[in-house]
């Protein structure tokens, strides 16, 4: 636990609200008397959303507001969550119950992502917004620039964030990259494929790893996206896209096809 306070470079002055904030609720089943982190993921959750408004509104003045809503929608989606907190290895520290630790729950993007808003509402109550402030921009401001400049203008997102927040609404994982080079250093070309749910997704290549990644995401993303469509009034059965090393014949189980937030709490609430 220790570890973690120093990765959040924060010194709480009660250190069970940081005990409390990686409690899951999992831990509680199995070791009754204790309180799980729901209540202050609730918190950080509007910790979180004001903290990242109050920057957006200060840092783009002449952004209009539909675009500020989408920009932050980006940067405080559970993707980027728990994106960030696996960054910070959340999941060694999180107390979970045998069954949810024996079944990868200290990887689930879920549950780092509602223990990322449980820090955040944790550090609010031991120091004020003043305390949690530096930490949110410390850890996500770099991605409110990178929305913000991606492509569609500002609140747009790449192709690798717009793949991780539809894995995020269908998937309890995120997309993993595999690359490989060919050729001299002054003629290198990359190539890339991405998987998700244990299948390849997609595959791309460039002048540079970002750009096979990039194409590698946008080709797993239109893949997807049409298969999830595909399934509305289907039997529920979602294909692996067509893409090298993917059989098309191999179906894994259809997500969701409910793209709102309301999707990802319930797969939240599986965890």
């Amino acid at each position: 636990m220790l570890a973690l306070a120093d990765r959040l470079t924060y010194a709480f002055v009660d250190h069970e609200l940081l005990v409390l904030a990686v409690t899951h609720r999992s831990y509680c089943a199995e070791n009754a008397g204790h309180e799980s982190n729901e209540r202050l993921e609730f918190l950080g959750d509007a910790v979180l959303s004001i903290v990242v408004t109050d920057h957006i509104f200060a840092s783009f003045p002449t952004m209009p507001e539909g675009e500020m809503a989408k920009l932050r929608a980006a940067v405080v989606s559970a993707a980027t969550l728990a994106e960030v907190g696996g960054e910070i290895a959340l999941g060694e520290a999180m107390r979970l119950g045998k069954g949810e630790n024996a079944s990868g729950g200290r990887h689930k993007p879920s549950i780092l992502a509602d223990g990322m808003e449980a820090v955040f509402g944790a550090i609010y109550l031991d120091g004020g917004i003043d305390a949690v402030r530096p930490l949110i921009l410390r850890l996500l401001d770099d991605r409110i620039v990178a929305a913000a400049d991606g492509p569609g203008g500002p609140g747009g997102a790449d192709f690798k964030t717009q793949l991780q927040e539809l894995a995020a609404r269908h998937f309890d994982e995120l997309p993993s990259y595999a690359l490989r080079d060919e050729g001299p250093d002054h003629e290198k070309r990359f190539f890339a494929t991405v998987s998700l749910g244990g299948y390849t997704r997609g595959s791309g290549e460039g002048r540079s790893k970002k750009q096979a990644e990039q194409d590698a995401a946008h080709a797993a993303w239109l893949a997807l996206e049409r298969e999830v469509r595909s399934i509305n009034g289907s039997a529920g059965v979602l294909h692996v896209p067509s893409v090298p090393g993917a059989p098309d014949t191999t179906a894994v189980p259809a997500p969701s096809v409910d793209g709102s937030r309301a999707s990802v709490e319930s797969e939240r609430s599986d965890a």
